[in-house]
């Protein structure tokens, strides 16, 4: 297939990782506990199974995380791409109420609603609620997808239909440890 010319002319555009919610002053703590998945090392592709679809089923990966310091009262995951052309990073998945007490999200269980109780989306890619796979722009080059765990000292308690920039405001100061997973994607 050849090479997309939009995808090739926007190739050294980036939001850049400075935009992710990864470096807000106001959401750093120590990085205590680890973040992993058994589909894809931390900086490796992720998987084609995991990529984005238009209309059919987004297959979220399997995470799984080390427990975070005693007195988490709730996890949080953002996961964003900040090698879009413009704009803000692309949000692939923005969720609350994960329970501390737990070690993985299985592997699709990102959908919306989540097999797994008090699990909670926000909008997304495309307006999306639950994953949102790599969907890059072709000839664009390798994306990072950066899987962002907060582990929270006080539930953020929003209402549904929250948005990334409600999680920001609601977990701002209250993350006491945090972890991270990045993998790549790309579509030639």
């Amino acid at each position: 297939m050849p090479a997309n010319p939009l995808g090739v002319a926007l190739r050294n555009r980036r939001a850049g990782h400075h935009t992710l919610v990864w470096a807000r002053p106001d959401l750093q703590a120590p990085e205590n506990f680890t973040l992993t998945s058994p589909s894809f090392d931390h900086g490796a592709p992720i998987p084609e199974k995991h990529r984005g679809r238009l209309f059919s089923a987004n297959i979220s990966p399997a995470l799984d995380w080390t427990p975070p310091q005693a007195g988490t009262v709730e996890l949080v995951l953002i996961v964003q791409d900040p090698d879009v052309p413009v704009g803000k990073p692309a949000i692939h998945a923005l969720t609350l109420g994960i329970d501390p007490a737990l070690n993985d999200i299985p592997e699709n269980a990102l959908v919306n609603p989540s097999p797994i109780p008090g699990i909670r989306h926000g909008k997304g890619a495309l307006g999306r609620r639950g994953w949102a796979g790599p969907m890059p722009i072709r000839s664009h080059g390798p994306h990072s997808y950066v899987f962002q765990l907060f582990a929270l000292d006080k539930a953020p308690g929003l209402p549904a239909g929250f948005t990334l920039d409600d999680v920001t405001a609601a977990i701002a100061s209250h993350a006491t440890g945090r972890a991270r997973l990045d993998g790549t994607y790309e579509i030639r």
